[in-house]
């Protein structure tokens, strides 16, 4: 059965304003006519709650650990009975989602194998495809000023670790360009100046 609404993905480094410009786009979509549905990784199941236990600190565990359970949140994320991405998307409904499978690539990839997150991601890549993922870029060392003061420091939110992600996505673009489209927009300090960029990529997907 062919999927019926559109899926679109938020990625971008910590503090890259991807919940922000979601929210905007979900509130522009509505008004559109489109039913629009919001959700992120890691979810709020039991398996993202225990990954935001090991990104806190609370659970100490490894690099390999933290990507399987990412695939594991994920896999659960899409085939979910009751409110799973697939189920939206074939009920017509558009899926705005935060962070998706190159998030795993960028992040996990960068301290694991990257073959080996990617193969464990190959069920989800086969099951749905991103209408279009919107990448939005920020320099590292802006990123970490924006990180800086929220609550409990997660696990990949060092400016090393933030270079070397988004190397790792770019990199990721370019290996995936025929497979992904994937648009890269700079998150500006103005954030309605962003979302306008955001929009006009959006309305060619649908058509507007």
């Amino acid at each position: 059965m062919a999927i019926k609404g559109k899926f679109i993905v938020f990625e971008g480094c910590d503090g890259s304003g991807k919940s922000t410009q979601l929210k905007s786009l979900a509130n522009y979509l509505e008004s559109k006519g489109e039913e629009v549905y919001l959700t992120r990784e890691p979810t709020d199941s039991p398996f993202g709650s225990l990954i935001h236990s090991c990104l806190i600190g609370r659970i100490s565990t490894d690099e390999h650990t933290i990507a399987a359970m990412f695939a594991a949140d994920r896999l659960d994320h899409i085939h979910n009975g009751l409110n799973g991405i697939l189920k939206k998307l074939n009920e017509g409904i558009t899926v705005l989602c935060d962070r998706f499978y190159l998030s795993s690539f960028a992040y996990n990839g960068g301290f694991v194998p990257l073959e080996w997150v990617i193969s464990l991601n190959a069920p989800v890549m086969e099951a749905v495809t991103p209408d279009l993922t919107v990448f939005l870029d920020l320099p590292p060392e802006k990123s970490m000023r924006r990180v800086s003061g929220r609550g409990d420091k997660e696990r990949y939110e060092t400016l090393e670790k933030q270079k070397l992600i988004r190397d790792n996505y770019f990199a990721l673009f370019e290996r995936f360009k025929e497979r992904e489209k994937i648009a890269v927009v700079l998150s500006r300090e103005d954030r309605e100046q962003t979302q306008a960029q955001i929009r006009k990529i959006v309305d060619e997907v649908f058509g507007f």
